[in-house]
C-alpha cells in the first residue's frame, strides 16, 4: 500500500462532494436545469475516481481497473461532450459520456493496457475541445485554460518521483473544481436571449 497516494486519493471524493453541493450557480443559462445535473453528474464521477484510486493504491485487488479507470474515463468524455454541445448549440445526452464510461468499464476487465490507452486518448480530445470551447467562449475562457493548465502541471509532476502520482491527485481533483462551474454553462451570443439555443 502507497499510504501517500491512498490518502491524496480522497482529494477526488472532497471535490465531488464539493462540487455536487454547489452544482447550481447563477448564470447557467439553459433554463433546463441540465447545468445542475451535468455537473452533479461530474461530481459523482470525481467521487468514483477517488474510491477507485483508493482500491487502487490501497488493497489493490486484481480488479481495481475496474473501479479506477472508467470514472477517469468518464470525467473525460463527459467534458469533452459538454464542449462539443456548447460549441455546436445542441443539448448533451447523458449517452455522449455513459457510453464511453460503460465501455471503459469492460475494457478495463479485458485489458486493463488498452483501458489505459483509452484514458490517454479521452484526457487529449478532452484538453483540445476544452481550448476550443476557451477560444469560443471568452466569458468562460480563463477557467477553462485554468483548469487545462492545473491539468497539465499535474500531469508533469506526476513523473516526478516520489511524490509525483501524489501532487497529480491533488491537482488533478483541483482542476475538476476549477472547471465545473463551466460545465453544462452556456453563455448567450450577442442578441441572443438567456435560454434560447443557439442555431446549429
Amino acid at each position: 500500500m502507497d499510504v501517500a497516494d491512498t490518502w491524496s486519493s480522497l482529494t477526488f471524493v472532497v471535490a465531488g462532494i464539493w462540487i455536487v453541493a454547489r452544482r447550481r450557480r447563477p448564470g447557467d443559462g439553459d433554463g433546463h436545469g441540465s447545468a445542475a445535473r451535468t455537473r452533479a453528474a461530474l461530481g459523482v464521477l470525481a467521487i468514483g475516481i477517488g474510491v477507485g484510486s483508493v482500491i487502487q493504491h490501497g488493497p489493490a485487488p486484481s480488479w481495481n481497473p475496474v473501479v479506477h479507470d472508467p470514472p477517469l474515463l468518464g470525467a473525460y468524455a463527459l467534458v469533452a461532450a459538454d464542449a462539443i454541445a456548447d460549441l455546436t448549440g445542441r443539448r448533451m445526452r447523458t449517452w455522449w459520456w455513459l457510453a464511453p464510461t460503460l465501455s471503459d468499464a469492460v475494457l478495463a476487465a479485458v485489458d486493463p493496457w488498452a483501458s489505459i490507452v483509452a484514458q490517454g486518448i479521452a484526457s487529449g480530445v478532452a484538453v483540445v475541445l476544452i481550448l476550443l470551447r476557451a477560444l469560443a467562449r471568452p466569458k468562460l475562457r480563463a477557467r477553462l485554460v485554468s483548469a487545462v493548465v492545473v491539468l497539465g502541471a499535474g500531469a508533469l509532476i506526476g513523473f516526478v518521483e516520489p511524490w509525483g502520482h501524489t501532487g497529480w491527485h491533488l491537482l488533478a481533483a483541483a482542476a475538476i473544481v476549477v472547471a465545473a462551474p463551466a460545465v453544462g454553462r452556456r453563455t448567450p451570443e450577442p442578441g441572443q436571449r438567456r435560454g434560447t439555443p443557439r442555431p446549429v
